[in-house]
């Protein structure tokens, strides 16, 4: 007469599962505003800091920089130390959502969230 509870209860599970993750999957979201990554450029001369979600927080531009002849190098350790930090940034957000998706046997290469 109650035959087909087994499946009902393992879908229960399967949903309170997901559940749990999508809960997880925000948390995860929120501490990447706080995890912060710096990425150089010109040996430490230009540093960026950015959040784990990319967003530029600060640069740092060593005084030894600032002449009228070295603009353009400085703007190209700009936008190098940029794109640094947003490697970097990168890694650390997939880093800290793979610790919400470790032990799920996900398929490689699968991206959360979706």
């Amino acid at each position: 007469m109650l035959k087909g509870l087994g499946q009902l209860g393992d879908m229960a599970k399967l949903m309170k599962q997901a559940q749990e993750m999508q809960s997880k999957m925000a948390e995860a979201q929120n501490r990447l505003d706080e995890i912060k990554v710096v990425g150089e450029a010109g040996a430490g001369l230009v540093k960026v800091t950015a959040n784990a979600k990319g967003a530029i927080m600060g640069i740092d531009i060593d005084p030894s920089l600032f002449s009228a002849e070295d603009k353009e190098v400085v703007e190209d350790l700009i936008v190098a130390a940029i794109q640094d930090a947003q490697l970097h940034a990168q890694t650390a957000a997939q880093e800290e959502m793979g610790k919400v998706t470790e032990g799920m046997n996900l398929p490689a290469g699968m991206k959360l969230p979706f």
